[in-house]
């Protein structure tokens, strides 16, 4: 009689938790750290008046 090989399935959630904490990472590196520096760029209007 042929000997049958049976292979078990491979886990896809981990990879797709992994995946997950690295988008995760770069979106807060990259939109949360971006936002808090253009509010340091605000420009201030001169209110003293020359008279």
């Amino acid at each position: 009689m042929a000997e049958i090989k049976i292979e078990r399935k491979k886990r896809v959630w981990p990879w797709i938790a992994v995946v997950l904490v690295i988008g995760a990472i770069i979106y807060y590196i990259y939109f949360v750290d971006h936002q808090v520096k253009s509010e340091n760029n605000v420009e201030i209007e001169n209110t003293t008046s020359a008279q």
